[in-house]
């Protein structure tokens, strides 16, 4: 459930970092990420397991963690954790009173909040997203892990609007085994993009 009491004034952060985006179609760009805790979606192969749990992270003011980031440049990514279970209104609202451009990551599990330049949405099997999110999404990232995971990304594709732009992603502790194949996958099918996860090559967070 979304916490809008608390998350008007305060939301649970994990981490903040400056670094390059490495996914998707913001790759190669200088960003400020802004990692909310908290997440009940589940996905096994998670590297950030670390965010679930809201309780083992802080809360912080909305405007310090706008103060931190209009030190970093001109484009912030939320991402989590899920970052939509927390209601975001207020903290887009004053980056983009800063001239911050605000970008998410979102498994796209909770109705929208926030006002958004760029939403990235990475559906799920086991929480999957509300129409709201399916409807505003400029990009959907599918992570392929096995073979059925191109029949999961066609089902989202289908249900995303006609604009959103479309990536498949190896998982990666897949990659070896699953890039050949969807490589081929994306020759057969040219309607998608690869996204690589690039900072991991570049050994940045």
């Amino acid at each position: 459930m979304i916490n809008n009491s608390r998350s008007n004034e305060k939301l649970p952060l994990m981490e903040a970092f400056y670094t390059i985006q490495g996914e998707g179609f913001y790759t190669g760009h200088a960003a400020y990420f802004i990692r909310l805790a908290g997440c009940d979606v589940g996905c096994h192969w998670c590297d950030v397991k670390e965010s679930w749990n809201e309780n083992l992270h802080p809360t912080i003011a909305i405007d310090e963690i706008v103060a931190q980031a209009e030190k970093h440049g001109k484009l912030v990514v939320i991402t989590g954790g899920e970052p939509l279970m927390w209601n975001l209104d207020a903290l887009t609202s004053q980056l983009k009173q800063k001239g911050i451009q605000t970008n998410m990551e979102t498994s796209g599990a909770y109705e929208l909040s926030g006002f958004w330049d760029w939403i990235c949405l990475s559906p799920k099997k086991t929480k999957l997203p509300t129409q709201s999110v399916y409807d505003a999404a400029n990009e959907l990232k599918c992570i392929i892990y096995n073979k059925h995971d191109f029949t999961f990304a066609e089902e989202q594709a289908a249900r995303v609007n006609k604009a959103a732009k479309l990536y498949l992603q190896v998982e990666w502790s897949k990659k070896d085994e699953m890039l050949p194949v969807l490589i081929e996958y994306v020759k057969n099918n040219p309607k998608w993009a690869i996204s690589t996860q690039t900072h991991k090559y570049l050994d940045i967070p």
